[in-house]
């Protein structure tokens, strides 16, 4: 016969805190308003590059019979020397050749030679331009060897014709190199074009071998 046990009777007591009460969550704080997306500076902007004046200064290249201005040159930049040497390095890749970092490692021998002698040839002189202009006069004298690179694409290989068109492009970076980089010493003018047809012809080599 079953028996039957009692069970004491469960008894809640609510006086007891629970974890709430215990552990209260804090009130958010009230949200700001966020920032309109209008308001923001463009990513370039922040990074300091000024697209416009790559561009202008581009244009002002572009003319192979125009002098460039050396007025709107006298903001030295980087951002369009890079993207210059970026593209010299790409049109030689379709050409089969690796040479991103032989043209990068040249393009700084370059301004390094040619600060050295710019900064012989004017010692003393005021306004003579500083590394980071060299650098940039040297990178955007590149365009015309840019162009060169694409246009090498469809040439034949050790012809004579290859080598005319290599001079033509040595020249045009030459004079718009030498023309920004000797506008505060024109007396210098041979020399400096001289050092910057030596800097090109390097280019051109690259590009024919």
């Amino acid at each position: 016969m079953a028996r039957d046990f009692p069970l004491p009777p469960v008894v809640f007591n609510v006086s007891t805190p629970t974890y709430r009460q215990r552990h209260p969550i804090p009130e958010a704080a009230p949200s700001q308003p966020a920032a309109s997306i209008v308001d923001e500076k463009p990513l370039l902007e922040e990074l300091g590059i000024n697209m416009r004046l790559v561009w202008r200064k581009t244009l002002s290249i572009l003319h192979p019979l125009r002098s460039a201005d050396p007025s709107i040159h006298a903001d030295a930049d980087l951002s369009g020397p890079f993207l210059f040497v970026l593209s010299f390095g790409l049109f030689q890749l379709l050409a089969g050749k690796l040479h991103f970092g032989i043209a990068l490692g040249s393009a700084t021998l370059a301004s390094l030679f040619l600060y050295f002698v710019f900064s012989k040839i004017s010692a003393g002189r005021p306004g003579r331009p500083d590394l980071r202009r060299c650098a940039s006069l040297v990178g955007y004298g590149m365009l015309p060897m840019v162009i060169f690179s694409a246009v090498s694409l469809f040439l034949p290989r050790g012809g004579r014709l290859i080598f005319g068109v290599a001079m033509g492009f040595v020249h045009w970076s030459t004079r718009v190199c030498a023309t920004l980089l000797a506008s505060t010493a024109k007396e210098h003018r041979g020399l400096i074009a001289f050092s910057c047809w030596l800097v090109y012809a390097l280019f051109a080599l690259l590009v024919i071998f």
